[in-house]
């Protein structure tokens, strides 16, 4: 078992073990006395483990009630977000119970959502059941949901009770949703640390978890509500994000993070904020990993959605600029210059 603790405000633990869904009574009674538990979850994940953690939970006294979803992207929405607000009132939860987020990134972004906001915020755990949401998203405390102009426009940022991560459950994944977290595991490999590609390569999960947790710790903890380093962690996330908009989301996640930091390197280095192009290698790493990082979208198309960056603040946007695959800095770009970044990004 790997315990780390997220020293913010408040701090969390993330414990990262082998079959820890199997006594997840016993773990979660070590934070938080018996109580009403709500599980949030998607139907493709229920199916899998919501029985388990359910069946688990009551054994230790938990009384616990289970809200259902459907699964993917299009359900970060205002109105599945309404309908388990109005869910969790109907069945009583109160300040001092908990909600468990139990499934991947949308689950855990929309779950925890629900938990800042209702009551005016109460306590919950993430379960993460995806590599995205385990090495990722389930860790920095940001909640949140999309509107039609845009991704996770609407959010909070509300730490996790604790967080769980059991590495075999990523057995069920479709090679889909797995290359989701390899994506973002190259994304900090790119931002940090370059031994990290190894161990992807490899589908070293457990370590490749517990690596960019440990990165992201670090990056979280000096920078909690995304102020200035912690947007390192949005390298390729610029032009992915609008890629993803404008495919309705056909297109996943991973691979228009993919596209996204191929085409943010060669930009930055096109624009000169750096002496290095490191978008030819990290292309090929991309695409022996199975990644197809074309885009077909206009830099018009794209420029609609990448000026709703949260990164943009009065006439300036941050940029996450690689000096060589492993380190990387930000820079500021003025909004005249935002339509050439992404033009010299895609040619």
């Amino acid at each position: 078992m790997k315990k780390i603790t997220i020293n913010t405000s408040p701090s969390y633990d993330v414990i990262i073990d082998d079959n820890i869904l199997n006594t997840v009574n016993e773990t979660i009674l070590e934070y938080i006395e018996p109580c009403k538990i709500c599980i949030i979850t998607d139907s493709t994940v229920s199916s899998l483990y919501a029985n388990k953690v359910k069946t688990s939970l009551k054994s230790s006294g938990f009384l616990v009630i289970k809200i259902v979803f459907p699964p993917g992207e299009h359900s970060k929405s205002l109105s599945t977000y309404s309908n388990i607000l109005e869910a969790v009132a109907d069945e009583g939860l109160t300040k001092t119970d908990c909600i468990i987020a139990l499934g991947g990134g949308v689950v855990g972004d929309l779950a925890g959502f629900v938990a800042s906001s209702y009551m005016r915020g109460i306590q919950y755990i993430q379960i993460p059941t995806t590599y995205l949401a385990a090495l990722d998203s389930s860790i920095g405390g940001k909640t949140g949901i999309n509107l039609l102009r845009g991704k996770n426009l609407v959010g909070t940022f509300w730490n996790p009770k604790l967080v769980l991560c059991d590495p075999t459950v990523f057995n069920t994944l479709p090679t889909i949703r797995r290359m989701d977290g390899i994506a973002e595991a190259i994304k900090c490999a790119v931002v940090t640390d370059k031994s990290l590609l190894g161990p992807i390569k490899n589908n070293s999960y457990t370590y490749v978890i517990e690596r960019c947790v440990s990165i992201k710790k670090s990056i979280v903890e000096a920078d909690q509500y995304e102020e200035s380093l912690r947007q390192l962690l949005s390298f390729g996330h610029l032009i992915g994000h609008a890629i993803e908009k404008l495919s309705g989301y056909s297109v996943s996640h991973g691979h228009a993070i993919a596209a996204g930091m191929i085409y943010e390197a060669r930009a930055a280095y096109k624009m000169g904020f750096t002496d290095t192009d490191i978008s030819k290698d990290l292309e090929t790493i991309l695409r022996t990993l199975g990644f197809t990082p074309e885009v077909s979208y206009t830099v018009e198309e794209l420029m609609k959605y990448v000026i709703m960056s949260k990164r943009i603040h009065k006439d300036t946007i941050d940029i996450v600029v690689p000096i060589e695959i492993g380190k990387c800095k930000l820079a500021k770009l003025n909004m005249y210059q935002l339509e050439e970044y992404i033009r010299v990004g895609k040619e």
